[in-house]
C-alpha cells in the first residue's frame, strides 16, 4: 500500500509535526507500507523529528513567505501565482506516484487537492477545531475586507471538503462542528512516546509547553502565576516554546516581577524528560484541537490543569481524577487549582499516577488500528 502525507514544512517542535513523523514511520516500519511526506516549504531543513529510512521525504521548494510583508493587492498576486506552482509540482508528483492514499492537514493544498486525478483516495486530518482551521478567526477581528476575505475562504474549504473521500477529526465536538459539511470519523493522535520512567510529582517544578502565540493564552497563566506565587514563591513554573510573543511576555514576567519563578526556554528534544522532571502540566489556551501536550504529560505521569476551551481538554482530562478542567477564562480558579495540587502532594501524585494509566487509551498501537481500519473501509467503498 502507498500512502502520501502532505504537509507544509516538517520544521517545528509542535505536535502536529511530530504526529506526522510518528505516523508515517509506524506505517512504513510496522505495516511496511510505502510512505510519502511531501512539504511544499522545508526549505533544506533537516526534519525536526527523525523519519524512518523507509519514508520518503519530498519537498517542492515553493517560497511562501514570499507574499507576506505586502499589501493586499500585491500579496494577493504572489498568492495566487505561488498556488500555481504549487499546484502544478504537486499535481505532477502525485500522478508520478500513484498513491492509494492522499492525506492532508486541511492546508493550502486543499485550493485544488480534490480535483487532482492521481486515482488516490484523499482523506482530510483537521488537528485543530474548525472555528480556528488556517487562523481564519485571525483575519475576521482584523474588520472590513478582511472579515470578507475569511468568509469567502471559509467556504472554499468547506466546499473542497465536501469533495474528500473522508474527513477525520480529534474530538467528538469537533466532528458536531464540520456535522453540516462531512460526516467525520473520530481518530484522536497517538502518544507520541512511551517513557520508562515517570514523574514522581514531588519536584517543586510545573511546566507548559507550546509557541508562544495568541492561541496558547501565556499571558493568562502568567496573571495566574502572579498569585500562585505569593503563596508558593518556592515553586517554579516553565514553558517551552518559541513564537512571536517572547519578547511581549518576558516583559509581562518582569513587570510581574516574576522573573525568578517564571522561565521561558527553547523548545527542546528532550521535552519527555523535562515532564518527568516536572509535578504538574498547566495549560491556558484559548482554543485547542486535541492537545497533545496534555497526552503527552499524561503519558510522563504528570496531573493536568487546563482551562476548558474549545476543544479537546475535556476530551483528555478526566477532571477530578487524573486532573482539573478549569472554567475557561477564570485566572483566579485557574491560580487556585495550581495551588491545590501544590499544597495536596498526596492526591497530586495519586492524579499523576492515574493521568499514566488512562494515557494507554492514546497507545499507539490502538491508535493506529483505527487508521487501518479506516484504510480497509475506504478501500472497499471506493476501489
Amino acid at each position: 500500500m502507498k500512502i502520501a502525507y502532505i504537509y507544509t514544512a516538517l520544521t517545528s517542535m509542535g505536535g502536529v509535526d511530530r504526529v506526522i513523523s510518528k505516523k508515517a514511520n509506524y506505517f512504513a516500519d510496522e505495516c511496511g507500507y510505502e510512505v510519502y511526506i511531501i512539504t511544499d516549504s522545508q526549505a533544506g531543513n533537516p526534519p525536526i523529528f527523525p523519519l524512518s529510512s523507509k519514508v520518503k521525504h519530498i519537498d517542492l521548494d515553493i517560497d511562501f513567505d514570499k507574499q507576506y510583508h505586502h499589501g493586499l493587492l500585491i500579496r494577493a498576486y504572489y498568492y495566487f501565482w505561488l498556488i500555481y506552482l504549487y499546484k502544478k509540482k504537486l499535481t505532477k508528483i502525485l500522478k508520478e506516484i500513484q498513491a492509494d492514499f492522499v492525506l492532508t492537514t486541511l492546508g493550502r493544498d486543499m485550493d485544488f487537492l480534490p480535483k487532482i486525478k492521481d486515482g488516490s483516495i484523499k482523506i482530510g486530518e483537521s488537528h485543530i477545531a474548525k472555528p480556528f482551521t488556517r487562523n481564519f478567526h485571525l483575519m475576521e477581528q482584523r474588520g472590513f475586507p478582511y472579515k470578507q476575505i475569511a468568509h469567502y475562504w471559509r467556504k472554499k474549504q468547506e466546499n473542497s471538503v465536501r469533495q474528500l473521500h473522508a474527513l477525520v477529526v480529534l474530538t467528538t465536538h469537533d466532528a458536531e462542528n464540520w456535522k453540516s459539511i462531512k460526516c467525520a470519523e473520530i481518530i484522536p493522535n497517538p502518544a507520541p512516546f512511551s517513557p520508562q520512567q515517570y514523574s514522581t510529582c514531588t519536584a517543586k517544578q510545573i511546566i507548559s509547553v507550546g509557541r508562544l502565540n495568541e492561541q496558547k493564552g501565556y499571558e493568562r497563566l502568567i496573571d495566574a502565576w502572579a498569585i500562585v506565587n505569593m503563596k508558593h514563591p518556592d515553586w517554579h513554573l516553565t514553558i517551552y516554546g518559541e513564537g512571536e510573543q517572547k519578547k511581549k511576555l518576558k516583559q509581562f514576567i518582569k513587570e510581574k516581577h516574576l522573573e525568578a519563578t517564571f522561565h521561558i526556554c527553547q523548545p527542546t528534544q528532550e521535552i519527555m524528560n523535562k515532564y518527568i522532571e516536572s509535578s504538574i502540566y498547566v495549560m491556558s489556551s484559548h482554543f485547542e484541537g486535541l492537545p497533545m501536550v496534555l497526552i503527552e504529560a499524561k503519558t510522563c505521569g504528570l496531573p493536568c490543569i487546563s482551562f476548558d476551551c474549545p476543544h479537546g481538554p475535556s476530551e483528555i482530562i478526566k477532571h477530578g481524577d487524573d486532573g482539573l478542567l478549569i472554567e475557561n477564562g477564570n485566572i483566579k480558579k485557574l491560580a487556585n487549582a495550581i495551588i491545590y495540587l501544590i499544597e495536596h502532594e498526596d492526591i497530586r501524585i495519586n492524579m499523576g499516577k492515574r493521568a499514566r494509566l488512562n494515557s494507554k487509551f492514546y497507545a499507539s498501537e490502538q491508535i493506529m488500528k483505527k487508521w487501518i481500519e479506516l484504510f480497509t473501509k475506504l478501500k472497499v467503498i471506493y476501489k
